[in-house]
């Protein structure tokens, strides 16, 4: 009896030393919680003695959602069997497993995911599952970052570039560099090898804007960059890229040209549409009307776009039927519908000439209408020239009153001498060719000529007068009789016994009369009043 005893004694001694887990300092093993108390988590690991970890290894929440029988991971601290207790950290395994596993990424050139938790000197600090690894801002992106700040907080997928040890166990001096650039260049080249199965000239590819310069939109075509050029993102103008695109922006866009050996890709929009020049002409005749959006504004005409991508020019000569038109800026603003009509159509040198002018009535069909040879009219000088001078109607067209026609009796050398620019007169249309856009003007025709009866019944052959010097030439001095009339002094009757300045008075006689010249001839010999007076 006492022999079945012991040898069932030493058969549960055998059968509970075979339950118990090796345990060893240093070690990790698993166990199962027990109890939740004051300071610490009483965890089972199959030891004699109970096994306990610091509650602080625990967040509040972690505590909560405890209970009996969870398994936990842990790595053992300290063993005192005196005690009966067995020190375990639930943090160091983890740390453990992690660096595990990160050696093994590393060696196998693998991706880790980890969150930026605070900015450093020259990088940021990642956490992946409790290890702090440091990200270096190089290794941040492709591009350059302008904000750095926006990743703190962010979960990142790395590459690791170096690990101190590269293997073996963690302690507090190791430490891992990672890289999110490899990640996204390891990305691009994956992406850019699918892209380039489909890359060919004419090829319509998705893409994405990436950057926007003054000169085009740089487009990321999945690992590889295309350029698309101001002038080939819309047939209608330009201004700017950003007029067009965003970026983020993905569009579809057709691959003009691609150089194999240098990787350039220029790629086209306008492409995706006909240009509208080729059926310009079909579509628009001249003398047709048509409606625009007023585009832009020069010195020399206004633009004005018919159909996207398609403008006309307003010169601005065809602003107004005014000669001297006012600059375009004053007929119109960038922006204004307005009407036009059809001048020609050049689709080989895509031009198109509109007019504005021709849908107001024209000036000299008005003047024609309203206005006839020998009515009277009233406008301002305009102009002023050597041979006479331009009066403005108030319909906008110009007469000329040549400078024969301001005087029937003065010899006048320029129109100046009579009028000033900006004078309102009063005249007499002499002759009117409207669609010579022509009228001809004169002052002296608002009097009678005086030739005809009043000056050859008051100036005789042989009558002595006495007359102020307008002008002294070389054949002659020019002198002003009484009433405005002048005469001619001919150079051989001219009295040299004395020096004759402008502005003298002196006799004269007449000696010629030719009226249907109008001229008088006179001589300063042989005046009897000059005579009589001395």
């Amino acid at each position: 009896m006492e022999t079945q005893i012991k040898e069932e004694t030493k058969e549960l001694e055998k059968l509970y030393a075979e339950t118990l887990h090796k345990i060893e300092r240093g070690g990790i093993t698993q166990g199962k919680i027990i109890s939740v108390k004051n300071d610490v988590v009483v965890v089972d690991v199959g030891y004699k003695s109970e096994g306990v970890i610091p509650i602080a290894e625990f967040t509040e929440d972690e505590l909560s959602g405890l209970k009996e029988g969870d398994n936990v991971e842990v790595f053992v601290e300290r063993i005192n069997d005196q005690e009966g207790v067995v020190i375990l950290s639930r943090d160091r395994a983890s740390r453990i497993r992690t660096w595990e596993m990160l050696t093994e990424a590393y060696s196998n050139n693998i991706r880790v995911n980890g969150t930026v938790v605070e900015k450093t000197k020259g990088g940021f600090f990642v956490d992946i599952k409790g290890i702090k690894t440091f990200l270096p801002f190089s290794q941040v992106d492709i591009k350059m970052v302008k904000d750095m700040d926006s990743y703190i907080g962010q979960n990142i997928t790395v590459k690791i570039l170096k690990m101190t040890p590269s293997k073996g166990y963690f302690n507090n001096q190791s430490s891992v560099i990672v890289s999110r650039r490899a990640v996204l260049e390891e990305d691009r080249h994956v992406k850019k090898q699918e892209t380039l199965k489909f890359l060919k000239e004419g090829a319509l590819l998705k893409g994405i804007v990436k950057n926007i310069t003054d000169y085009g939109v740089f487009v990321d075509l999945g690992g590889i960059d295309g350029l698309l050029h101001i002038s080939d993102i819309s047939w209608r103008r330009v201004n700017h890229p950003s007029e067009f695109f965003s970026i983020g922006d993905e569009k579809e866009f057709i691959v003009l040209k691609y150089d194999e050996g240098t990787e350039k890709i220029t790629l086209g929009y306008k492409q995706k549409m006909p240009d509208p020049w080729i059926s310009a002409e079909e579509k628009y005749k001249p003398g047709m009307k048509i409606k625009g959006r007023v585009v832009n504004i020069t010195d020399y005409g206004v633009f004005v776009e018919i159909e996207e991508g398609l403008e006309g020019l307003v010169h601005i000569s065809e602003l107004d039927w005014s000669p001297r038109p006012k600059h375009p800026s004053k007929y119109v603003s960038i922006g204004d519908e307005i009407e036009a009509v059809v001048i020609s159509v050049n689709k080989e040198e895509r031009k198109l000439s509109l007019t504005i002018r021709q849908l107001k009535p024209r000036p000299w069909d008005i003047v024609g209408q309203n206005y006839k040879v020998g009515q009277k009219i009233i406008g301002k000088v305009k102009t002023i020239t050597d041979f006479g001078v331009f009066i403005r109607l108030p319909e906008g067209v110009d007469g000329l009153i040549h400078i024969s026609d301001l005087s029937w009796t003065r010899h006048i050398k320029h129109p100046s001498e009579v009028l000033k620019k900006g004078q309102k007169v009063e005249a007499i249309i002499l002759s009117l060719e409207p669609d010579k856009e022509r009228m001809a003007l004169g002052i002296k025709q608002l009097t009678p000529d005086p030739w005809q009866s009043e000056i050859p019944a008051r100036f005789r052959l042989g009558d002595e007068y006495k007359g102020k010097v307008l002008r002294i030439t070389d054949f002659g001095i020019f002198v002003e009789l009484e009433g405005g009339v002048e005469g001619l002094v001919y150079s051989s009757e001219v009295n040299t016994s004395s020096e004759i300045k402008e502005g003298d008075e002196i006799w004269v006689r007449i000696i010629k009369m030719n009226t249907e010249e109008r001229k008088i001839g006179l001589s300063m010999k042989n005046i009897k009043a000059a005579t009589s007076s001395e």
